[in-house]
């Protein structure tokens, strides 16, 4: 049976962030397809800072992995998505962003599995910001998942990270065109020097006698600017800012020694984000107390963004585990 919709949303009540703030009702919607909920193995997916739920189907960011016969298979697994609250694909803002950081968000969808009477997922998986979050259910929650996937991204934000959402941060604040400006910055750190080398080759746009570059990247401001809002901007720029499963909690090793789950570490050997080097490190770190654990990289000009672009590349990397047999390279 095939199941593909996108169910009234679970409201969290009375929940009540790291920082302190009370929010009374918190609205989480959430998209499932695949198999019916309960009857086959659960993948969780966590969108990236502008994506959504929307993983497959007519408007799916990630439908060359997810689908029918696709690496995530959706004739064998149900794939469940949840929108992170005030991201802007429903009705619900949340202004004070300051309020938040990955872990509320993390403690959120586990209040959403929760109410789905969902005990244990047989894989979380996430790019960027969303596989930061994955770190942090991890974390919370060791026996939540068999696998966890994290794609171009950490367990915490390093202090170039940081420095990045800081300046995102200003240029949304202050400036008088916030999201195109900000996503024109964005995209110089989403992408790779040798990736705009490979695209442009420093040509002439004829009709706007700007560089070819300069005109993508201010279409893609305007682009942005048209389909996100400024308060979901600020509220998932703050989240890629506060990655760090550690902060105010126990050590890695200590957090990490308790779950049982395997852990496959993917990174970009080009991404200037989260650096394939950082990745490095916390594989050779789990790997002191851990012997389920595994680390790939993606070979790509592309930067950051591989991860939505090499799809062949991740159906690789991931079919022993979403697979029967290994595909065939």
């Amino acid at each position: 049976m095939k199941l593909e919709n996108r169910p009234n949303p679970i409201i969290i009540q009375d929940f009540i962030t790291e920082s302190g703030a009370l929010y009374s009702s918190l609205p989480l919607s959430f998209t499932l397809s695949g198999r019916p909920l309960h009857t086959a193995p659960i993948v969780l997916v966590n969108h990236a800072l502008t994506g959504n739920a929307q993983v497959t189907g007519k408007n799916g960011w990630w439908n060359d992995l997810v689908g029918e016969e696709k690496t995530i298979d959706t004739n064998k697994y149900t794939v469940l998505a949840f929108n992170v609250p005030g991201n802007g694909n429903d009705s619900f803002i949340i202004e004070n962003y300051q309020d938040f950081t990955t872990r509320d968000i993390a403690r959120i969808f586990i209040k959403g599995l929760e109410a789905l009477n969902i005990e244990q997922v047989f894989t979380i998986i996430g790019g960027s910001v969303g596989g930061g979050i994955a770190w942090e259910i991890l974390a919370l929650e060791p026996n939540i998942t068999e696998h966890l996937i994290p794609i171009a991204t950490d367990w915490k934000s390093t202090d170039w990270m940081i420095a990045n959402c800081y300046l995102q941060e200003q240029i949304l604040n202050n400036s008088s065109k916030p999201i195109e400006d900000a996503r024109i910055h964005a995209m110089l750190c989403y992408r790779s020097p040798e990736s705009f080398k490979e695209k442009f080759q420093r040509t002439i746009n004829q009709d706007l006698l700007i560089f070819n570059i300069e005109s993508w990247l201010a279409h893609h401001g305007k682009k942005l600017q048209q389909r996100f809002q400024l308060a979901s901007y600020k509220l998932m720029n703050q989240l890629l800012k506060t990655i760090d499963i550690t902060r105010d909690s126990e050590d890695f090793e200590t957090l990490m020694s308790k779950t049982k789950a395997a852990i496959h570490i993917v990174a970009i050997n080009s991404d200037l984000f989260f650096t394939p080097k950082e990745n490095l490190e916390t594989y050779n770190e789990l790997k002191k107390f851990k012997e389920n654990v595994t680390y790939s990289e993606i070979d790509s000009v592309h930067g950051h963004d591989a991860f939505l672009i090499e799809y062949k590349q991740l159906d690789h990397l991931l079919a022993d585990i979403f697979k029967a047999e290994t595909i065939a390279k």
